[in-house]
């Protein structure tokens, strides 16, 4: 039996009520399949991701989750897994937990959906964004709607919005990196992705795809010498225990799409729809302003760990631009010209 054959066997609902994530009288919940979760009464959601639950996105599907029990009542039963790698599943797991039925929605980086749905590597490329706005506004307008789109299409999900997971960093155990030379030999963590994988490569280091749940025990082992993530990511894992050198790269700029399973959500009723909606489209927001608090305080945490952050001179940031600019040929044979357009590229 595969893996995923495997843990869709034994499903993650039976490990939530270990945890206390769904409570009493939902075993029953780890045998049903996906069409009982649209026809039952009242319709249960559950909500499911990989942080803690005092971190941003768990409490922004808190805020969602309450909107909806409060807007319905009775009719609903809203249940939240927060941390799916708590229960022995990796990061990677929630696209097809959520598509297959077992989970209604959940969020992930964008990243790993682009083994399935390649056209998703358009928004990995580096440097892509100057600033957090222009990305915002674009996730927001025609460029994260297209993604979405061709989510749809490629997937059983339903995408309502894109939470921020904002600009990543590189931190590393070795020496400060100023320039893509300091970075020459270093193995480094990155998301399922080949643009990743080529960015890091072109800046002279050695990529290795790890799924989150790999990361923490390659860095304690002293088998992997740096990570790429914003700085919230950074301490919320405990990186920063580990690696005292960080640089403010801003290197990629990711987002998370709040994916649900269609056929659950298109089961649903017209009101429950609308009112999902509205309460992404609210909490997006909320969840930015959040990252944002979360960054800061993260960079506090780094400095009392004894950990140092290089902020880039403009000479320094252009050579990573110039050392990456190869990726941009690759991708204009790569994405079709609508991608490329609304990439600016």
């Amino acid at each position: 039996m595969s893996r995923r054959k495997f843990l869709k066997a034994s499903a993650v609902i039976g490990a939530g009520a270990v945890t206390g994530a769904f409570g009493r009288g939902d075993e029953a919940f780890a045998q049903q399949k996906a069409p009982a979760l649209v026809a039952s009464k009242p319709v249960r959601i559950i909500m499911a991701g990989y942080a803690p639950p005092n971190n941003g996105f768990s409490l922004s599907l808190k805020r969602i989750g309450d909107r909806i029990q409060a807007k319905f009542g009775k009719d609903v039963d809203v249940k939240y897994i927060y941390n799916i790698i708590d229960l022995g599943y990796k990061g990677e797991d929630l696209p097809w937990l959520v598509e297959s039925g077992v989970l209604t929605v959940a969020y992930q980086s964008s990243s790993y959906f682009t083994g399935q749905i390649p056209d998703l590597g358009i928004a990995d490329l580096p440097f892509l964004f100057s600033d957090t706005a222009t990305a915002r506004a674009s996730m927001d307008g025609r460029f994260g709607t297209t993604l979405a789109h061709r989510m749809e299409a490629q997937g059983n999900y339903r995408i309502l919005g894109w939470f921020e997971n904002g600009f990543r960093h590189i931190s590393n155990r070795l020496r400060p990196i100023h320039t893509p030379a300091d970075m020459k030999g270093m193995t480094i963590r990155v998301l399922p992705s080949k643009v990743q994988e080529r960015t890091f490569q072109l800046l002279g280091a050695t990529p290795r795809i790890m799924d989150l749940s790999e990361l923490l025990p390659a860095i304690k082992a002293g088998t992997l010498d740096a990570q790429e993530n914003p700085f919230s990511n950074t301490t919320t894992y405990g990186v920063h225990k580990f690696h005292k050198f960080h640089t403010a790269s801003n290197h990629f700029y990711l987002s998370r799409p709040i994916f649900f399973n269609k056929t659950a959500f298109d089961a649903w009723p017209k009101a429950l729809q609308d009112e999902m909606r509205a309460a992404v489209r609210d909490t997006v927001d909320f969840q930015r302003g959040l990252h944002v608090k979360e960054e800061e305080d993260a960079m506090v945490e780094i400095g009392k760990e004894g950990g140092t952050i290089v902020e880039l001179t403009p000479e320094e940031h252009q050579k990573f631009v110039d050392a990456v600019k190869p990726i941009y040929g690759e991708a204009r044979g790569q994405y079709d010209r609508e991608l490329l357009s609304l990439a600016n590229l």
